[in-house]
């Protein structure tokens, strides 16, 4: 668990080896609740190399000064990550991103 929020991380070690790298963070939100999107690569255990690069999406919420992980989303494989942002896109459309100004 982390006090700080840039200190939020997906890495996992299991008896000093890396099992889950991360190889890139985005902070969604800040704040007493946060979400984060991390991109990240796993250890196959048969090959001993990471696989493919996917996305877990993080809600974390702080309590007695620590954040901890309260839900996660992760997105399997590229084809499910791209269809996730192409209904993004539709729902929210690039021209709706600034408000009207009167």
């Amino acid at each position: 668990m982390a006090e700080n929020i840039d200190d939020l991380t997906i890495e996992y070690r299991e008896d000093e080896k890396l099992i889950v790298k991360q190889v890139d963070k985005v902070i969604l939100t800040r704040g007493s609740w946060t979400t984060i999107m991390f991109l990240f690569e796993e250890l196959d255990k048969n090959t001993e190399q990471f696989g493919q690069q996917r996305v877990s999406i993080r809600r974390y919420q702080k309590r007695g000064g620590v954040y901890r992980q309260q839900s996660k989303f992760n997105i399997s494989s590229p084809k499910q990550g791209r269809e996730v942002a192409d209904v993004l896109y539709k729902w929210y459309p690039k021209e709706a991103e600034a408000p009207a100004e009167s």
